[in-house]
């Protein structure tokens, strides 16, 4: 099967299509990668380091392609992502970059369109990646610039055998204040548990996520359609003091310098009762080794005054436009965001881990939905549901859930993100953030309306 794949992006490379391709980036270079070698910048997420283990053994050894990997926090990847792309610098071939990101880059000229690729190569079955994982890594001109290497959306987890023991029972589809009581009961009744873990971590991608998701759904927005900035209207404070207070009174300790690793890390050491976080989560907490696993419930993510509230994000990778190796960087994302990759996770490290929610045939895999039998029906659902044209309940300006899909929201969240751990911390009141937060935001918004 790589074989029959290869033969197909070595053809592209002297077909006319591939050659338009080739041609966008005709002068640039891979400062590091030569011939038959590419260089990944990819964040240090479990299934992005998993995938790092294998490559050697089950992708170079039969491609004969050689990854030179760069593994990076998430803050710092972004980061470094950013500059090199920006600069088209080509130092790296392939990086993991987001449905945030994906249509900005493309917009800007930084990204290889993928749809060449994929229209040639029948084994990579572009048909089956999950319709809103896709339209979410298509450019505004139509066409594809990324391939997932898994999807999400966020739901809450909780330990359904502390919930047994308490006589505490989670509603099938909670609200944020059902939520507040049950964290307060736990901590009444576990006095070595905090009631719910979230994140804290300053970050647009850390403590923003999971706070701009309880926004939508308390009927706040970041921007009205007007680009008008909101963080001090009534349903923004509302949501922010909500949250800060849920996470001081219940959630875990130093917690704003808590992101999605430290809450995982609580899951799994039986430190707290609730997560609410990322879909992708479940796979750790229902792993072999994982020493809570069979005893964590799944349930939607919490709402207030809308039906839903996941979010939707996929880490997929994207082809640098300088990148001089696209052939090769193909080879390589075909092969991990395909479902010969999915398969060999699940044979070599078991089903929780294969990288999911992105291929409809994940979630038709009787081996999978085995592995996965506490989460994969509401982890699919959660991203059916999310729509990131209409999170809340008004009109927005520009797409997004978890994030607001403009180039100025990398900078504006994470400034924002500092602001909102400082009162998480106790440095400040949420009144005091959201006023410094709102004048932020009206820079942003006065740059979009004079626009």
């Amino acid at each position: 099967m790589r074989s029959q794949s290869r033969r197909i992006t070595r053809a592209l490379t002297a077909g006319t299509a591939a050659g338009a391709l080739l041609t966008a980036c005709a002068g640039a270079g891979g400062l590091g990668s030569s011939g038959d070698s590419i260089n990944v910048l990819m964040v240090n997420n479990p299934q992005m380091t998993q995938l790092q283990e294998l490559t050697e053994e089950h992708f170079t050894e039969e491609t004969g392609i050689e990854v030179n990997f760069t593994v990076l926090p998430e803050n710092e990847v972004r980061d470094k992502i950013g500059q090199d792309f920006a600069n088209q610098a080509g130092q790296y071939d392939v990086a993991t970059i987001s449905n945030y990101e994906t249509p900005i880059y493309a917009a800007n000229g930084w990204l290889h369109p993928l749809d060449e690729y994929l229209s040639a190569d029948p084994d990579y079955d572009a048909a089956d990646i999950l319709p809103p994982i896709q339209r979410s890594l298509t450019g505004a001109d139509g066409h594809v610039y990324a391939q997932p290497f898994y999807g999400e959306s966020s739901f809450l987890m909780y330990r359904r055998d502390v919930f047994a023991e308490h006589g505490l029972t989670m509603p099938e589809r909670p609200t944020w204040r059902e939520v507040a009581d049950l964290a307060a009961e736990v901590d009444e009744a576990e006095p070595d548990m905090r009631g719910i873990c979230l994140r804290g971590l300053p970050g647009w991608g850390e403590v923003i996520a999971p706070l701009t998701t309880v926004v939508n759904t308390f009927g706040g927005t970041w921007f009205t359609a007007d680009w008008q900035a909101a963080l001090t209207e009534p349903e923004f404070v509302e949501a922010t003091e909500f949250y800060v207070d849920l996470v001081r009174e219940h959630g875990e300790a130093g917690a704003a310098q808590a992101g999605y690793a430290e809450c995982l890390n609580n899951m799994v050491q039986g430190n707290t009762a609730m997560w609410y976080d990322a879909t992708a989560g479940a796979g750790s907490l229902e792993a072999e080794d994982s020493p809570v696993r069979g005893d964590i419930g799944y349930v939607p993510a919490p709402v207030a005054e809308t039906e839903s509230s996941g979010w939707l994000y996929t880490w997929a990778w994207g082809v640098q436009g300088a990148s001089r190796h696209a052939d090769e960087a193909w080879e390589f994302i075909s092969w991990a965001s395909g479902a010969e990759y999915e398969e060999l996770v699940g044979e070599t490290l078991g089903w929780a881990h294969v990288p999911a929610g992105k291929r409809a045939s994940t979630y038709d895999d009787p081996r999978y939905r085995r592995a996965a039998a506490a989460f994969w029906e509401v982890t699919r659902d959660a991203i059916a549901e999310a729509d990131p044209l209409n999170p809340g309940v008004q009109e927005r300006p520009a797409p997004g859930v978890q994030f607001v899909g403009i180039p100025e929201f990398a900078d504006l969240g994470t400034r924002v993100s500092q602001e909102i751990s400082a009162a998480i911390a106790g440095r400040q009141s949420v009144q005091d953030a959201l006023e410094t937060a709102q004048g932020l935001a009206e820079d942003v918004a006065e740059e979009h309306r004079s626009r």
